[in-house]
């Protein structure tokens, strides 16, 4: 089964299209415990626990690695433990390294996120070349690869939005990465530009394909979650995930209550938000 049938299939088993992301800021987990890596990782537990006894189910998680390396060793080892545990528990894992290098040190990075952490997909930037990429997709043919195309933050466009013979620098992405695919290829379109995310979908469908998009910037970036659903459901919805991290990480601080709850309580609002939209 490559990635882009898995997609299809956990959409059907948890009835989402919704990542919810695993972002931990330390000085607000509110966990008693003074180790780094217990606290990280009863946070996310607890949150997991939550969401398995009430079937409040994200389509998959996604942690930033960043957000577990910049804590050291503590944070690397509750990322590790923590990619276990929700893969334990049938939830597939998109582990948002960014990566973007060539040849062996491509390689080096590849292991990593599957060998070592068995991270089901990753996000990988594009601007090094199909060389950067290869390594990924060519060893690990059945996992997912998230490209970075147009991303949800404000000075994106910099780049991105420069013309290259008459095209965008992000359509350009798009047509590559249409190309490239292999099963698991997909990109990754901010929330934050509706009109460019469908423009990418538009450019893969030239190609005869619908590849994946990963879609940050829903909830605190302000993202419109109903322009986004409506324009991915003309384009299979079932491969596409729209993230949102800490508006459900940190659901506790708006709806007040045990943070688990108030977790699983914001993934079932925005699965039924999503579902509305959709029809269902």
């Amino acid at each position: 089964m490559n990635y882009r049938q898995s997609l299809s299939n956990y959409y059907i088993k948890y009835n989402s299209i919704l990542c919810m992301g695993m972002d931990p800021i330390l000085s607000k987990i509110p966990v008693q415990e003074n180790d780094t890596k217990k606290k990280i990782y009863c946070f996310y537990e607890e949150i997991l626990n939550e969401i398995v006894k009430t079937k409040k189910y994200p389509a998959c998680v996604k942690p930033n690695y960043a957000f577990y390396a910049r804590y050291g060793f503590p944070g690397l080892e509750a990322l590790y433990d923590l990619i276990k545990l929700y893969r334990k528990n049938d939830l597939p894992v998109i582990l948002d390294v960014k990566r973007g290098d060539i040849g062996t040190t491509a390689e080096a990075y590849a292991e990593e996120s599957f060998d070592f952490f068995e991270a089901d997909a990753v996000t990988l930037s594009p601007y090094l070349g199909h060389d950067s990429i290869e390594p990924f997709t060519k060893k690990y043919e059945n996992k997912g690869f998230y490209i970075l195309c147009k991303t949800s933050n404000k000075s994106s466009g910099e780049l991105q939005d420069k013309m290259i013979d008459g095209k965008p620098l992000y359509l350009v992405v798009a047509s590559y990465l249409s190309s490239w695919d292999n099963g698991g290829i997909g990109a990754v379109a901010g929330a934050t530009y509706p009109d460019q995310l469908k423009a990418i979908l538009d450019e893969f469908s030239k190609s005869g394909k619908v590849l994946p998009l990963l879609i940050p910037g829903v909830g605190t970036q302000g993202g419109d979650l109903e322009a986004i659903v409506k324009t991915i459901n003309a384009y299979d919805i079932s491969l596409h995930r729209i993230n949102a991290s800490s508006s459900i990480n940190f659901a506790y601080e708006k709806n007040g209550g045990n943070f688990a709850v108030a977790a699983a309580n914001e993934i079932d609002k925005l699965n039924n938000e999503i579902s509305k939209i959709i029809g269902n």
